[in-house]
C-alpha cells in the first residue's frame, strides 16, 4: 500500500493574544501530527494540539544555538513525507518578516504539498491594542512597515531612510535594540523631531505596556521604563489617537477581563485537510 502523503501548512498565530488566531489556523492545529513552532507564538495554542502530537521548538533564543533555516525546511519536509499533517506555526502572519515564503518554496521543490494559512499580522494589530489607527482620513493614508534587523548584519542601517521620512505613519518591528539608531536617522533623513511615536511592548497580552513621545524622545522613554521585546513602534500624527483613550497606558485592566480566548462551544466548518 502505498504510503499517505502528507501536508504542510504554515499558520499566523496571530500577534500574542491566543485568541486572535484564525478560526481555520485553530482548526487546523487541532488537527495536527507534527506542529513545529517559533518562540513568538501564544504558546497557549500548544494546549490545543493533540496528546499524540509531536512538538517541535525552532524558536531563536537568545544566547542558545539557532536552528539554521535550512534545518527547519527539512523537518517540514521529513514531516510530511511520512505522511503527516504538519503545522509550521510563525508569530503574526507568516509572510510578514517570518520566511514563511522560504519554507513554501523549499517545500514545493520538494514536491511537499504545502499552504499558507494567513494571520493577523503584529504591524496593524498591536497598534489597534493601544488604540493607534495606523490609517486615518485627513491624518494618514501611507503605512510603511519595516523591520531593524537584517540577515546581512547591518541592521538598522540597511533602511532607506530617505524614504521612510516621507512616509504619514511608519510601524517598526522587532526594532527595539536599534531604536535610538532609527529615530536619529529619520531626523537626519528631515523627518520632525516632535512627529509623535509609541512603543508598545507586548502588544495584545494583559502585560501590554505603551509609552508614548516624541521622534526625538521615545528611545530615552523606552530605556527609562524598560521595555523588553517584543515592542512595536508607531511613528506619525495617528499616535495622537492614542491620547484620546482614558487610561490607554493601563490596558491589561481591559485585557483581564477578556473571556476564555477559545472557547470550544462554537463549531466551525472543519478547514480542509
Amino acid at each position: 500500500m502505498a504510503r499517505q502523503r502528507g501536508r504542510v501548512f504554515l499558520v499566523g498565530a496571530g500577534p500574542g493574544d491566543p485568541g486572535l488566531i484564525t478560526v481555520k489556523g485553530l482548526t487546523l492545529l487541532r488537527q495536527a501530527d507534527v506542529v513545529v513552532h517559533d518562540r513568538l507564538i501564544p504558546h497557549e495554542l500548544l494546549d490545543e494540539v493533540k496528546p499524540d502530537a509531536h512538538i517541535i521548538d525552532v524558536g531563536k533564543y537568545p544566547g542558545r544555538p539557532r536552528h539554521p533555516q535550512e534545518e527547519i525546511n527539512a523537518l517540514l519536509i521529513e514531516h510530511a513525507g511520512h505522511g503527516s499533517l504538519v503545522i509550521r506555526l510563525k508569530g503574526g502572519d507568516p509572510l510578514l518578516f517570518g520566511r514563511g515564503w522560504e519554507e513554501f518554496v523549499a517545500c514545493l521543490q520538494a514536491g511537499v504539498e504545502c499552504e499558507i494559512v494567513p494571520g493577523v499580522t503584529s504591524a496593524l494589530a498591536v497598534p489597534a491594542s493601544a488604540n493607534i489607527p495606523v490609517t486615518l482620513r485627513k491624518v494618514s493614508r501611507s503605512v510603511a512597515v519595516v523591520t531593524a534587523q537584517s540577515e546581512d548584519g547591518r541592521g538598522a542601517d540597511a533602511l532607506n531612510y530617505d524614504a521612510l521620512a516621507g512616509m504619514e505613519t511608519i510601524v517598526v518591528l522587532m526594532g527595539l535594540a536599534n531604536l535610538r539608531v532609527v529615530v536619529e536617522r529619520l531626523i537626519a533623513a528631515g523627518r520632525d523631531a516632535h512627529t509623535p511615536a509609541a512603543c508598545i511592548e507586548r502588544g495584545t497580552m494583559p502585560q501590554q505596556r505603551v509609552v508614548t513621545g516624541t521622534l526625538e524622545t521615545i528611545a530615552d522613554l523606552a530605556d527609562q521604563a524598560q521595555l523588553e521585546s517584543p515592542t512595536t513602534t508607531v511613528i506619525g500624527e495617528v499616535v495622537r489617537q492614542a491620547a484620546l483613550c482614558p487610561g490607554n497606558l493601563e490596558q491589561s485592566s481591559m485585557l483581564d477581563q477578556t473571556p476564555d480566548p477559545l472557547p470550544r462551544s462554537a463549531s466551525p466548518r472543519a478547514a480542509s485537510a
